[in-house]
């Protein structure tokens, strides 16, 4: 397994602390009456994708030379149907710097097959199991 991540109940009602072993955050899914101290579920699924796209256009741009300043990732969920197992997510991505073209076809290619994106659109299965604590 290449990524491990606990999320464990807090005592707060639709709170969940996260940690990988190194780092650790929160979660929730704000109720009416509750502060939010985190990203939901869906902004964190979003996070992924974006944080991956970004790091890889990044770390590609880099290895090829390309001049490329900044890189801006945009993403939403614009239709979400659980009976059709339908569920669109959104992607803009700003690039900033003297690219021409070929270039920004290019990085669009290579957002395309960033790790996340690639699993997100694949098939994925989950395996589900009770343990004790």
């Amino acid at each position: 397994m290449s990524a491990q991540v606990t999320a464990e109940f807090a005592a707060v009602p639709y709170q969940v602390k996260l940690s990988d072993g190194l780092h650790q955050w929160l979660a929730d899914l704000a109720q009416e009456g509750t502060a939010s101290i985190g990203p939901g579920p869906h902004e964190l699924l979003l996070s992924a994708l974006g944080a991956c796209t970004a790091i890889t256009l990044g770390l590609y741009a880099q290895r090829k030379q390309l001049y490329l300043q900044r890189i801006e990732v945009n993403l939403g969920i614009s239709l979400e149907d659980a009976a059709a197992g339908l569920t669109r997510i959104e992607r803009q991505i700003a690039l900033e710097g003297e690219l021409d073209q070929t270039q920004r076809d290019r990085l669009l290619q290579v957002a395309n097959a960033c790790p996340i994106h690639r699993l997100l659109t694949g098939a994925v299965e989950i395996h589900s199991a009770l343990t004790p604590l």
